[in-house]
C-alpha cells in the first residue's frame, strides 16, 4: 500500500496475520470466525482504516454517482433545508445521496461512514469539525473526499460549507445586551462531542464577559426535545433571567411552552431567543426572536464543493453569514 492508495483486503491479511478468505468470512458471516480472530481482524482494518467495497465491479461503471451525507438526527427541523438544497443540487449533477444518521454519537458517526464507502459512496458530508481520531484517521487514510457543514474553521481541518458558529452566537448576545439585559441564562445543546453547541456557549460567553455589569447566571444542557428544554427552562429560571438565549429554536420554543404553562410572561417577564430560523420560530406564541441561519446556501455550497472535489479539483470553504431576525419574543427588561 502507497501512501496515495486505499488499503486492501491483502494488506489487512498481512497486518492481521490471516487470509483473505478469513477476512472476508469476518466481515460478511462473522459467527463462523472465532472471536479472536475476529479482533484481531478488526484491529487491523481500524489501523489501516480498510473498508469493504461489496460489488466493487458492478460499481466502477458509475463511479461518482452517489454520496453519502452524516447528520446527527433527521428528527430535528435544523438541516431539514440544507439537506434539501444539498440533494437537489446532487440530483442536477446526476448523483444519488444516501443519508445516515448518528444520534450525536461519535462511534456512531464512523460506523455510518463506513457503510456509507462500504454501499459505494465515493464523497461524503459531514456536520461539523469535531470527531475522534479513529474517524479522522479512516477519512485520512481513505482520501474521502468530504466536505464539513454548520461549521466553519480553519483550512488543515478541511473544507468548509458553512458559518462561524461562535460568532454568530456572540451576536445574538451582544443584540439581547443592547436591549438592556444583564441576567442572561443559556439553554444550550449538549456540547459534549458538539463543537457547534460549544462554539455557541463560548459565543455568548464572550459577548457578556465584554459587557459591564452582565453576568451569564445560568447555563443548561439539553436534548433537542420541547419537553427537555421546557426542563432546561425550570432549572435557569431559577436563576431569575431577564433575558434566555436558546441554542436552537426547538431549545427556545421549549422555553416559551413551558413559560407559559407556568404564568411565566415572555417577553414581560423573560425575554427569549433562537437560533436556526425554522417554522417553529414562526408558530411559537409569541415568535421567536432568532439567528437565520443560510441553510440552502449552505446545502448547494456544500454540493458544488464535493462535486468538485470528486472532479479532482481543490475548491476554497464557502463561509456564510447569519442574521438576526426580530419578532416578538425579545424586548427590554422591566425597570
Amino acid at each position: 500500500m502507497t501512501q496515495n492508495q486505499p488499503p486492501t483486503i491483502d494488506d489487512v491479511a498481512k497486518v492481521a496475520g490471516v487470509s483473505t478468505a478469513t477476512i472476508s468470512r469476518a466481515i460478511n458471516d462473522p459467527d463462523k470466525v472465532a472471536k479472536a480472530t475476529r479482533d484481531r481482524i478488526n484491529a487491523a482494518i481500524d489501523e489501516l482504516g480498510y473498508t469493504p467495497h461489496f460489488g466493487a465491479r458492478a460499481m466502477a461503471s458509475s463511479r461518482f454517482k452517489t454520496v453519502g451525507a452524516v447528520i446527527p438526527t433527521m428528527a430535528n427541523a435544523m438541516f431539514a433545508s440544507g439537506m434539501q438544497a444539498f440533494q437537489e443540487a446532487l440530483s442536477e449533477a446526476g448523483v444519488t445521496m444516501l443519508v445516515a444518521t448518528t444520534g450525536y454519537d461519535p462511534e456512531a458517526e464512523l460506523r455510518q461512514i463506513r457503510a456509507l464507502m462500504t454501499q459505494g459512496a465515493s464523497g461524503l458530508m459531514l456536520i461539523g469539525t469535531e470527531r475522534p481520531e479513529a474517524t479522522r484517521r479512516f477519512l485520512n487514510l481513505r482520501n474521502v473526499p468530504h466536505v464539513l457543514t454548520w461549521a466553519a474553521g480553519p483550512a488543515d481541518e478541511g473544507v468548509f460549507a458553512g458559518f462561524d458558529n461562535r460568532r454568530a452566537a456572540k451576536s445574538m448576545a451582544e443584540h439581547v445586551l443592547a436591549m438592556g439585559h444583564r441576567k442572561i441564562a443559556m439553554i444550550a445543546g449538549i456540547s459534549a462531542g458538539n463543537d457547534r453547541v460549544a462554539e455557541r456557549i463560548a459565543g455568548v460567553r464572550a459577548a457578556i464577559e465584554a459587557c459591564d455589569g452582565a453576568e451569564l447566571v445560568a447555563l443548561a444542557e439539553s436534548p433537542y426535545l420541547l419537553q427537555n428544554a421546557g426542563d432546561a427552562f425550570d432549572e435557569v429560571w431559577a436563576a431569575k433571567p431577564t433575558a434566555i438565549i436558546g441554542g436552537s429554536d426547538v431549545l427556545g420554543a421549549g422555553a416559551v411552552v413551558r413559560a407559559r404553562a407556568r404564568g411565566v410572561s415572555v417577553p414581560g417577564d423573560v425575554s427569549v431567543t433562537g437560533f436556526d430560523d425554522i417554522g417553529l420560530s414562526l408558530v411559537s406564541a409569541p415568535a421567536l426572536t432568532t439567528l437565520r441561519v443560510p441553510q440552502i446556501e449552505m446545502g448547494r455550497a456544500a454540493a458544488e464543493i464535493l462535486l468538485a472535489q470528486l472532479a479532482g479539483g481543490t475548491p476554497k470553504s464557502a463561509i456564510f453569514e447569519t442574521e438576526i431576525v426580530e419578532r416578538a419574543s425579545l424586548a427590554p427588561p422591566r425597570s
